[in-house]
């Protein structure tokens, strides 16, 4: 119910919601307002092997978080990187 009457306010009207209760949208993080991106990246790792004694590359994974996602048009191009 309170969802269904939030979709049908203006974003005017929401701001002043959160500015009544002591938010200011505008100040907020863009990761609060925009979201959080997550994924698997590759990257490159100097080895050491104590027992050959070789020092080789590697390639391992991580989780990289991104806190500031682009917007707009840019905002796909960078989901296009993915797929």
């Amino acid at each position: 119910m309170a969802l269904q009457q939030m979709c049908r306010t203006d974003v005017a009207y929401k701001n002043e919601l959160l500015f009544s209760r002591g938010i200011n949208y505008d100040k907020l993080p863009s990761w609060q307002k925009r979201g959080v991106g997550m994924w698997i990246e590759e990257y490159g790792k100097e080895e050491f092997n104590p027992i050959t004694g070789e020092t080789k590359m590697t390639t391992r994974k991580r989780i990289h978080v991104d806190y500031e996602l682009p917007l707009g048009d840019e905002y796909g191009s960078f989901i296009r990187k993915f797929t």
